[in-house]
């Protein structure tokens, strides 16, 4: 009979960090078995509700992210990072992990910080084409670096690179819905085309606007699953209700069914959201965050444009030209098929496969 495994993963602050996160503990426990996750966060992050509702147990963090302007609270930033690594540390001698895993956010950093002062061997999961200054540190420390993009030997030691992917759900992974059964579930009659909009797991305020300032434009035969993000959700409902071809979603929890309705999708180029858009081989146009560190998104978008898998509009141009493009795009069956194919071909279905390989590999040596 095989020993127990604890395994410690920190990260979160978004779903591209913590969908990913449960992803490897579900294929662990899946296929690894016994095993104790122990998962690490930051205190009033969204992972603090959606680790336990995937049936983990996860301790939180008093530590916060570094603002861009000057703030109180970021005078009081090296206290919350020195309270924080203290309490990792504890939870590290209490739950006595054979390996940690860091997925990026903000517990990742004093999380790995205190396995690496323990002794304990670290595997980094890095989602982007651009590794942030975190990452990046501790990716000397590290046994691994499991990345989704090539070339991040600019980042990290190239001996400790493995070119994994970037884990996706198995709804999405292993996804048997039919187009018919996705229009079904959202009441798409037969002769519209379905526009699948996405802002990430909170949401997206340039995507937003630039849908609004153009519901008029959009044609009857073009159906629109729109997940606008809770905090905008009240200020469009509204508006979107007077459209009968526009399906508003503050968040949408079964991707897997909008995916197989879409014809094509507006997405942000977050890691995740990119790594399910290849799974899923469905042509998109990205729209990058200018609102994240070392603008990585636009690195990510570029990553798959330069393979003409992806088409992208600047955050800055998307007012003007984002729905037109979509609307040209529903239209091109030619460019559909193309970007399609490129897309799916960069797809790596089996990455938390790939990362649960590399840690119990690190746990063996």
């Amino acid at each position: 009979m095989q020993r127990e495994l604890n395994i410690l993963i920190s990260g979160g602050g978004t779903g591209g960090h913590i969908f990913p996160a449960v992803a490897i503990a579900n294929y662990l426990c899946d296929n690894h078995a016994p095993c104790r996750i122990q998962f690490i966060g930051a205190q009033g992050k969204m992972e603090m509700e959606k680790v336990p509702q995937a049936g983990y147990n996860i301790e939180g963090l008093p530590v916060a992210g570094l603002q861009r302007r000057l703030t109180f609270s970021n005078l009081l930033l090296p206290v919350k990072v020195l309270r924080s690594i203290r309490k990792a540390s504890h939870i590290i001698s209490t739950f006595k992990p054979d390996v940690a895993v860091g997925v990026g956010g903000y517990a990742s950093g004093p999380a790995m910080l205190a396995a690496i002062m323990k002794g304990v061997p670290v595997v980094i999961q890095e989602q982007n084409s651009f590794a942030g200054i975190t990452n990046k540190w501790l990716g000397k420390y590290a046994k691994k670096v499991c990345v989704a993009y090539d070339g991040m030997d600019k980042f990290f030691p190239a001996d400790k690179i493995v070119m994994t992917g970037n884990p996706v759900r198995r709804d999405i992974t292993v996804n048997t819905l039919t187009n018919a059964t996705a229009r079904e579930y959202f009441k798409i009659p037969a002769n519209q085309k379905v526009l699948l909009i996405l802002g990430g797991s909170l949401g997206a305020r340039t995507i937003n606007a630039s849908i609004e300032n153009a519901l008029d434009k959009l044609p009857a035969d073009v159906f629109v699953i729109w997940q606008c993000g809770k905090i905008y959700y009240d200020a469009l409902k509204d508006k979107a209700a007077k459209y009968p071809n526009i399906s508003l979603q503050p968040f949408i929890t079964n991707m897997n069914l909008a995916y197989a309705a879409a014809d094509i999708v507006i997405s942000r180029a977050g890691a995740l959201s990119i790594s399910e858009l290849c799974v899923v081989g469905k042509p998109v146009i990205l729209v990058p965050s200018p609102n994240v560190a070392e603008d990585h998104q636009t690195h990510n978008a570029m990553a798959l444009v330069k393979q003409n898998a992806a088409l992208m509009v600047k955050d800055i141009d998307a007012r003007a030209q984002l729905v037109d493009k979509a609307l040209g795009l529903l239209n091109d069956e030619t460019l559909k098929l193309e970007l399609a194919t490129h897309i799916k071909q960069m797809a790596k279905p089996d990455a938390d496969k790939h990362i649960v390989e590399q840690i119990l590999s690190v746990i063996k040596g």
